[in-house]
């Protein structure tokens, strides 16, 4: 028999705090299947598209690194340059291993197309060790300088040190003059882009056969005499040769990154089109331009200034043995009997020479070194004019522990420790990828069709 609705509503009322206290126990009591407290919030991916916050300031900093690619450069000094034939002539110069004194060395061996134009090693080796890194040959002909100290005034001039260096490719203007007076395919596409016929001169050491190049050549027929003028000059063949593989390099410009569409995009004002720029870089980007204070010599298009600056690295190269950097390259340049203001530049733009005119070495420069490119920086470790630092996040802790006691010139009064975070690290690390031209790794074609010596001499 049911108890009275009463009775059952009192009982009902008595047990109600005993449920209530045993509910709370049991809501502060962990279980296998609960967490120990409460959880925070977990949080999710970040989004993979976005734009972030950019300042006026940061956008016009972003936007001055552009366009990309520059108004074409031409080699100051050097008449061959911009020109076709020249262009693929010079080509198989860079390529060829006879250049060298024994036959094994090219530019080619140190700047290498699968090494983004340059080589992976800390310091190069030509015929024996050098003492420096050896830099990308990609989109040089926008450089102010070349070398790491800017001992030359020009790319056709640069081209001149590695072939007669000793311990590069150990040549001399005479070897030079007989390889390409030896090889009927060159002398008579020098003809062709000269307009002059090159005669072979006394052997000075022996000359290899045609095959022996760094990359294959297109085969041509047997060159036939053309009534053109003749050369008998060493050192005449010297300068055209490194005047022709500067017309070669000077065609190398790399194609567009990531970065450059993102750049384009904010200038056009495209924020769909922006947002594909992934996030981290974006931080990276402002990181760039803002705190760190990197866009101060990595300026422009480029990514760099053009010209010096000491960073602290040491400049020892052994003990007892230091570098002196940027010091000696402007004494170096000064004294070069290939400078723009010597009489084998080229008659062109008069302006050009007047960087060189008016250089003096100071105290100041003792120590200094390039300010490199950062375009497809990613791809040409290790890094550094003495390639001592083996990775870019490594670079990236150099400046984030600075140690100002070693800048040893004047004081770079702009730099100081920027003490990173993990974060920013990993953020600069992605921008900086963003700086590579996917096809960095590869040779650029040439057009290089077999030489008819029946063109008209230039």
């Amino acid at each position: 028999m049911k108890a009275p609705l009463h009775c059952r509503q009192w009982a009902l009322a008595a047990t109600r705090p005993a449920l209530l206290v045993l509910l709370a126990l049991l809501a502060s009591t962990a279980s296998p299947w609960a967490p120990a407290h409460a959880a925070e919030p977990v949080p999710g991916p970040e989004p993979s598209r976005g734009l972030i916050d950019f300042s006026p300031a940061d956008m016009a900093r972003i936007t001055s690194h552009g366009p990309w690619p520059p108004a074409q450069a031409l080699d100051a000094g050097n008449r061959f340059a911009g020109q076709p034939d020249a262009i693929a002539l010079g080509r198989r110069l860079f390529f060829d291993v006879r250049l060298s004194i024994n036959g094994a060395v090219a530019c080619a061996s140190c700047h290498r197309p699968d090494q983004a134009l340059a080589d992976g090693l800390a310091r190069s080796v030509g015929l024996s060790a050098v003492d420096r890194n050896s830099p990308s040959l990609w989109n040089a002909v926008h450089e102010r300088w070349f070398g790491w100290d800017g001992a030359a005034d020009s790319l056709w001039s640069q081209s001149i040190r590695p072939l007669l260096d000793p311990r590069e490719m150990g040549a001399n203007a005479a070897h030079v003059r007989q390889v390409m007076a030896a090889d009927s395919d060159l002398a008579c596409r020098y003809r062709a882009v000269v307009g002059r016929r090159i005669t072979a001169a006394p052997a000075t050491s022996p000359v290899a056969p045609a095959t022996a190049t760094a990359t294959a050549n297109v085969a041509v027929s047997p060159a036939k005499p053309a009534p053109v003028a003749t050369i008998d000059d060493d050192e005449a063949v010297l300068v055209d040769a490194a005047k022709l593989i500067a017309a070669y390099v000077g065609s190398l410009v790399s194609g567009r990154t990531a970065f450059d569409e993102f750049r384009d995009a904010l200038v056009r004002g495209d924020r769909a089109a922006a947002a594909a720029y992934p996030l981290a870089a974006q931080r990276g980007l402002k990181l760039f331009v803002g705190r760190a204070g990197c866009g101060n010599c990595h300026v422009g298009p480029m990514f760099s200034n053009g010209e010096f600056g000491d960073i602290g690295r040491p400049f020892f190269i052994r003990p007892g043995v230091v570098d002196p950097g940027r010091q000696g390259g402007i004494v170096a340049l000064r004294a070069s009997r290939y400078n723009l203001l010597s009489r084998w530049a080229d008659a062109g733009d008069v302006d050009a020479a007047l960087k060189t005119r008016h250089l003096a070495a100071q105290h100041r420069n003792f120590g200094e070194f390039k300010v490199p490119s950062l375009r497809n920086v990613a791809l040409t470790a290790p890094y550094m004019h003495d390639g001592s630092i083996a990775l870019l996040d490594d670079v990236l802790t150099h400046y984030s522990e600075l140690d100002l006691e070693r800048l040893h010139a004047d004081g770079e009064q702009l730099l100081k420790p920027l003490h990173f975070s993990a974060g920013e690290r990993a953020d600069l690390l992605a921008f900086l990828h963003t700086l590579t031209d996917a096809r960095a790794r590869e040779e650029p074609p040439v057009s290089d069709p077999p030489c008819d010596d029946a063109q008209p001499a230039r």
